[in-house]
């Protein structure tokens, strides 16, 4: 659509079970089981029926492969919950460092003329 970004694409919740069980490989029961068990969490419409976006069709290929990798749900969850964490401490190290050179950055700079000392 127009003016839309790949953000606003990915986040929309357009896809019913069965084609996002279709899209994922999985039977749509299985997409109800991972509900359930807080694996994902689908958006709902006004009269209750399940809408998946892009990133939870995403999330249900790393769900599957997971599983595939012989991995039960508990463990699925785990991993996922890890994934999460360090996604956001990568991000909060990128954040620290781009801080850390924006102060550092007047340390490193000669001092002007006027501010060094005569020698008095």
């Amino acid at each position: 659509m127009f003016g839309e970004t790949d953000g606003d694409r990915s986040t929309r919740a357009v896809y019913v079970i069965s084609v996002a069980a279709e899209l994922a490989g999985v039977h749509p029961q299985t997409l109800r089981i991972y509900e359930r068990r807080g694996l994902v969490g689908p958006a709902r419409t006004g009269g209750g029926s399940r809408r998946y976006s892009d990133q939870d069709i995403a999330l249900l290929r790393r769900i599957q492969e997971l599983t595939s990798d012989g991995h039960n749900l508990e463990g699925v969850r785990r991993i996922l919950q890890l994934e999460t964490e360090n996604q956001l401490l990568r991000e909060e190290l990128a954040r620290l460092q781009q801080q850390y050179r924006r102060d550092l950055v007047p340390f490193n700079q000669p001092a002007a003329p006027w501010q060094r000392g005569t020698g008095k």
